[in-house]
């Protein structure tokens, strides 16, 4: 069974990789860059401050904590443990990856820290701000992200959606820890 999931993750990773043109290689890298969303951050954090003024600090402590528990999960509680080669260091493979940045980073790629911080923010945010059209918009962009990294050659689909799933969990749970602060402690006003 896990031989056949793991074909099928290569099948499916050799296929979306494969589906890249001129024109998106720079968009995917853009994406995937870690200082591309520096004003997308910005912008959230005048909107949160805009809502909940000077006590936004307890949810930026929150944004911090998800990405802190999602990246060294990501790492330490699997690349360090399952060891899987990103496909891009897969010798079965790699000479049929797409590598569009021309960089492969490190040598293990079972979960994508970036899909698993990505999300796990949305997620953390979604909660906290309620509101649809954010909702909406968060998880796009943390789904925009994960892909870029399966066209980028980095990531298998699997490393993808199971560091979206883990990553979902810790915003879940951070969250929840920052609602039973707030409730107990009195952290927000209760109207938000």
């Amino acid at each position: 069974m896990l031989d056949w999931l793991i074909n099928l993750d290569t099948q499916v990773f050799l296929f979306l990789n494969g589906l890249n043109s001129p024109f998106f290689d720079p968009i995917m890298i853009f994406l995937s860059g870690k200082l591309t969303w520096i004003p997308l951050y910005l912008l959230i954090i005048f909107y949160m401050y805009k809502r909940f003024g000077w006590r936004l600090v307890w949810p930026l402590i929150g944004v911090a904590l998800v990405v802190v528990l999602a990246d060294q999960i990501s790492v330490h509680l699997f690349k360090n443990v399952f060891e899987r080669l990103r496909p891009c260091h897969n010798p079965d493979i790699k000479e049929m990856v797409h590598l569009a940045a021309n960089r492969c980073g490190g040598k293990f790629g079972f979960i994508s820290s970036h899909a698993a911080n990505a999300f796990g923010v949305a997620i953390f945010l979604a909660l906290l701000l309620k509101r649809k059209w954010f909702t909406l918009s968060i998880i796009i962009w943390a789904t925009m992200v994960s892909y870029s990294r399966i066209y980028l050659g980095v990531h298998y689909p699997g490393d993808v959606l199971i560091g979206g799933l883990v990553g979902s969990i810790c915003g879940y749970a951070v969250w929840n820890l920052y609602h039973w602060l707030k409730r107990t402690y009195g952290l927000m006003p209760k109207q938000d």
